[in-house]
Parts: C-alpha cells; sequence; structure tokens
C-alpha cells in the first residue's frame, strides 16, 4: 500500500472517530440528566439561513436543526426555562412555520421561553422569536422584515445570444411555470401571486398570535421594511432591550432560579470545524453547494427574508 492511500486511510479514520466522540458527547446519560441542578437553562440556537440543509445532493452537513433542539428541551426535564438565541437574516417559509410551531409546544410544557436577537432577527428569524413569551433585543439588532419573496432569474436573452433553445415536453399547462427561459404569462402571474399572498397572511396571523397584536396593527408594520432593536421596541415588536445574558438573567428570573444559572446548550458540535479549529460553517451560506442549491433545488422555494 503507497504512503498516499495509507495517509488518506488514517484521515478518513480521524474523521470518523471526530464524528462519533462529538455524538457521544452531545447525548448525555441518564445518569448524568439526574445530577444537573435544578438553575439549568436550554439554550436553543438558530444561527443562518433557516432550511432544512441537513444533507444536500447526498453529503451531510451537520447543521444543528433548531426543531431537533427545541424538541430535545421539550423532554428535558433538568430545565425550568429556554433562551432562544436567534441570529438569522430568514429563510424557508415552511422551516420558519415549523419553528414557531415547535417553540409554541415548548411553552405549553410550562417552561418560559426567551428569545435573544443578535445581529439580526429577521424576517423567518422575526416569525420563529415571536414563538418566544418574551423577546429581547440587541438595541442594534436588525429585525423586522415581515414579508414573503419569491424571485428567479430570467436568461431568455443570454439563451438567444448563445442560439440555444430549452425544448419542453409538459403534462399541463402551468408545469413548466418559472422556466428561466420565458417569462411567465399573465394567469401563471396571479397563481404565483396567489401563493404568496396566502403565505403573507400566514405569517401575519403568527405575528399577530405570537405577539398578541391586532392584525391591522401587523399590517402596518409588515410591509418589508426592517428595523433596528430600538425601533422594535417602539413599535411593539419586540419587548426588552439587552444582549444574550441579558436574556440569560430574564429567564432566570422567570423560572424563579437562583443564583447564577447553569447554561445547557442543544446544539451538536460541527465535526469539522472541532477538525479544523473552528472554521467549518454549520451551514451552506457562501459555499459552493450554495450556489448548487439556489440553481437547482430552491426553483419554488418561498422564502422569508
Amino acid at each position: 500500500m503507497s504512503k498516499k492511500a495509507l495517509g488518506g486511510i488514517v484521515i478518513l479514520a480521524l474523521v470518523f472517530a471526530i464524528v462519533l466522540a462529538s455524538l457521544f458527547l452531545t447525548q448525555p446519560s441518564t445518569e448524568s440528566q439526574k445530577t444537573v441542578s435544578s438553575n439549568t437553562i436550554g439554550v436553543v440556537t438558530i444561527e443562518g439561513v433557516i432550511g432544512d440543509f441537513s444533507n444536500i445532493l447526498g453529503i451531510p452537513q451537520f447543521t444543528p436543526d433548531p426543531v431537533e433542539q427545541i424538541r430535545r428541551a421539550q423532554e428535558d426535564n433538568t430545565v425550568k426555562a429556554i433562551v432562544v438565541k436567534i441570529n438569522s437574516p430568514g429563510g424557508s417559509a415552511a422551516k420558519s412555520v415549523e419553528i414557531y410551531t415547535e417553540l409554541k409546544r415548548l411553552k405549553e410544557t410550562g417552561k418560559k421561553v426567551i428569545v435573544s436577537m443578535g445581529d439580526a432577527a429577521a424576517s423567518g428569524g422575526y416569525m420563529a422569536a415571536c414563538g418566544g413569551d418574551i423577546i429581547v433585543a440587541n438595541p442594534a439588532t436588525i429585525t423586522g422584515s415581515i414579508g414573503v419573496i419569491m424571485q428567479y432569474t430570467n436568461y431568455e436573452g443570454l439563451y438567444d445570444k448563445l442560439g440555444l433553445k430549452e425544448i419542453t415536453i409538459k403534462s399541463g399547462p402551468y408545469k413548466d411555470m418559472g422556466s428561466p427561459t420565458r417569462d411567465l404569462t399573465p394567469e401563471e402571474k396571479k397563481i404565483l401571486q396567489g401563493i404568496i399572498d396566502d403565505t403573507y397572511e400566514q405569517f401575519v396571523e403568527i405575528v399577530s398570535e405570537g405577539r398578541k397584536m391586532p392584525i391591522e396593527k401587523v399590517k402596518e408594520l409588515a410591509d418589508g421594511r426592517i428595523f433596528t432593536g430600538r425601533q422594535a421596541l417602539k413599535v411593539g415588536l419586540v419587548d426588552k432591550l439587552g444582549d444574550f445574558y441579558d436574556a440569560v438573567d430574564i429567564a432566570a428570573k422567570e423560572a424563579g432560579i437562583q443564583g447564577k444559572p447553569v447554561l445547557k446548550y442543544y446544539t451538536t458540535p460541527n465535526p469539522l470545524s472541532i477538525l479544523f479549529g473552528g472554521g467549518a460553517k454549520s451551514n451552506l451560506e457562501g459555499t459552493g453547494l450554495e450556489i448548487l442549491r439556489l440553481l437547482f433545488i430552491d426553483k419554488w422555494s418561498l422564502n422569508y427574508k
């Protein structure tokens, strides 16, 4: 066996060992669960673009799924309250609704849910935040952006210049709706606008429910504009100004915890970040795989962003 092949085997074995170690380290045993003190606060992290990127093109991305974290928090009897740490510009409409729904279920367990907004908690990130009992924003947080968008690029002019022509065989008149090689027909535009409008209404209803705000008031703010944390406080989109540790203090007070609380994170460490000293990203944003996803997978992705 050549030295090059042997080296490759060693590297693969090392990566496999790190993956296994990360899984075992993040799954506390029943015995360790019993020894956790009663002043424990769970931390759920929502980081980056919201969406199901756990397996793109057959390649696992080790993305810490917020829904999975929330489910673990629901089942964890060692925590009295949860801080949801959000730093996200938004993303998938369906995934954002799923996160909000799971946070509602988490509150039904009797645990207090406090949201901490970081650099951004906009659009789908703001929808997720509405699942909390109390929202804490940094004064400079970018939030709001309540709205829905669907975009694609028309390459028809480029195809004409290159002498290319798309041949389409379809089962129905709308099956190639949104083709990048032609404009939408008036009927197709009406169909897509109806989808956007319905998804927007869902967003508005969630904000109204989560913030206990009249629909009419929400719609005044839901024109896609963004707010700083300080502006959001004035219009009722958040409850308090502060950082993550302020949110922790609020969670401790709401849960009746005396003394300094212990923080318990539900994220699974990215094995690649361990291997490369923390440099690996936990999502696909800015990578070649993200470009492929945008080109071939997200044609009909509805996004809160």
